[in-house]
């Protein structure tokens, strides 16, 4: 018996030090992957302009552990030297679905 529980622990000592080397659920570097196709965007009201030098940023889906959260959009200012802003988006690939941050232009 005593063999036994040593030969496990030969094998189980350096597995658990290996996963706690991975950091411990920290989340990889770079894109996020979701299973699921994102839902449709929502259908949002911008209302009035609060100015001159302001945009609408549509809201769009984000991916959370338990499914996809509705971020809303909101009005920005125009950063100095840009002129546009390019909405983000979803792409797929091999691994997933992964979410692209819209930028100014």
């Amino acid at each position: 018996m005593g063999y036994r529980s040593s030969r496990s622990l030969r094998f189980a000592v350096p597995l658990a030090l290996a996963l706690a080397a991975c950091g411990g659920g920290s989340p990889p570097p770079g894109r996020v992957y979701a299973i699921d196709r994102p839902p449709p965007p929502r259908v949002e009201i911008a209302g009035a302009t609060p100015g001159v030098g302001w945009v609408w940023i549509p809201g769009h889906y984000r991916s959370d552990r338990a499914g996809y959260i509705w971020d809303t959009g909101h009005w920005d200012r125009v950063p100095r030297g840009r002129r546009r802003w390019q909405p983000g988006h979803w792409a797929h690939s091999r691994q997933g679905w992964y979410w692209t941050e819209g930028r100014w232009r």
